[in-house]
């Protein structure tokens, strides 16, 4: 990283929202707190917001460091920058953790107002239509009054969807990387064995282990390990470990054996100490729960002729977790909606990750794309 197309050291910001917010569920939050980023400067008219949506393991962490010795950036710090795809020195960027999460917004690891306990498990159940309506509070607490852009990979472009679709002039842009307008049965399968990977850990406690000072690290860890296996492509997993042993010769017993064993007990470990069992239960559900047709007799296109934002979509060949067919289904339901709809289909190897690395025309695409927005 260089100070020239880096944004330095950032310092996250907490967003203290007293507006109730009326879930999907039923349930309120009566008051919720967002913990976010900003890169770059808002100008004067306030016409170049962008809103960065992260994906399912994401936070608000997406550029630059938190200090000079920080080796690790933010999660999209090869797309976030001076002269980067996503230009700080055109936008203003917005880069918040969802409610439900584990990283500073309000989530299980919250306490609960009204018990002084931590919700744990009786945090309610989120989707993207709440999350979308949390944000808006955020733009609203922000003085902001519509996003040039809204972005996001994944799960993180479920919610750039719902946002022109709930709030359709408020949002000038959305752009989906490496996503699917619901989830396939197979997608919904994963999830489900995560979960119950976690919830079948005896340490799990019915989703009170805080107050049995536990943690559901074996689950958690599989549901990780799992995860890993489907976001990278066989070609990817088979470049980078093959058959490799980690010794010279087969041990013959059920010991780590293999690089990629020793890579997926590590991914799975590493998560454990930085995640929350409960808040990965959370975001698989709002996962599966994403169906923007539902609300439109289960019609995708009338749900996309509330959008007014021109869209771009990125997909990858690789991918199989959301492959290039789910993002055509997108394409072709907004064109029978007459959106305004680019698409691209980058070749990479690296599946469902790519939409995090620093692919040549994968970076120009989204460079191009908003470098070619026009500001209101």
């Amino acid at each position: 990283m260089t100070a020239t197309d880096s944004v330095g050291v950032v310092s996250p910001q907490i967003a203290n929202l007293d507006q109730p917010l009326l879930l999907q569920c039923g349930k309120t939050l009566r008051q919720h707190q967002l913990i976010y980023e900003t890169y770059g400067t808002l100008n004067a008219d306030g016409s170049n917001a962008l809103l960065v949506c992260h994906a399912l393991s994401g936070d608000h962490h997406a550029a630059g460091i938190h200090s000079r010795d920080d080796k690790k950036p933010g999660w999209w710090d090869s797309c976030i920058g001076p002269g980067k795809a996503m230009d700080t020195d055109k936008y203003f960027i917005v880069s918040s953790n969802n409610i439900g999460g584990c990283r500073g917004s309000t989530g299980p690891l919250s306490t609960d107002p009204e018990t002084g306990q931590i919700f744990g498990p009786d945090f309610p159940l989120v989707t993207c239509k709440d999350w979308v309506n949390s944000q808006k509070m955020l733009m609203e607490h922000l003085g902001i009054d519509h996003w040039a852009a809204v972005v996001g990979g994944s799960l993180g472009a479920m919610q750039a969807m719902q946002w022109a679709i709930d709030y359709p002039d408020l949002v000038d842009h959305i752009l989906l990387i490496a996503s699917a307008a619901k989830l396939t049965a197979q997608n919904t399968a994963f999830n489900e064995v995560a979960r119950q990977a976690i919830m079948t850990d005896p340490d799990f406690c019915e989703g009170r282990y805080y107050a049995h000072n536990k943690i559901p690290a074996r689950g958690l860890m599989l549901a990780r390990m799992l995860g890993h296996i489907t976001y990278l492509s066989e070609d990817a997993m088979s470049e980078k470990f093959g058959r490799e042993l980690r010794t010279e010769k087969l041990k013959f017993n059920y010991e780590v054996e293999f690089q990629v064993e020793s890579y997926l007990r590590y991914q799975g470990a590493a998560f454990v100490n930085r995640f929350d069992a409960n808040t990965y239960l959370l975001m698989t559900k709002a996962l599966d729960y994403f169906d923007p047709a539902y609300d439109f007799d289960n019609d995708l296109v009338k749900a996309f002729q509330q959008i007014r934002a021109k869209v771009m979509v990125i997909s990858f060949t690789s991918d199989w977790r959301f492959s290039v067919e789910r993002s055509e289904e997108i394409v072709n339901a907004l064109m029978r909606a007459r959106c305004d709809v680019s698409s691209a289909i980058i070749e990479s190897n690296s599946g469902h990750d790519s939409f995090l690395m620093p692919i040549d025309d994968y970076v120009t695409s989204i460079k191009c794309w908003l470098n070619n927005i026009t500001l209101r």
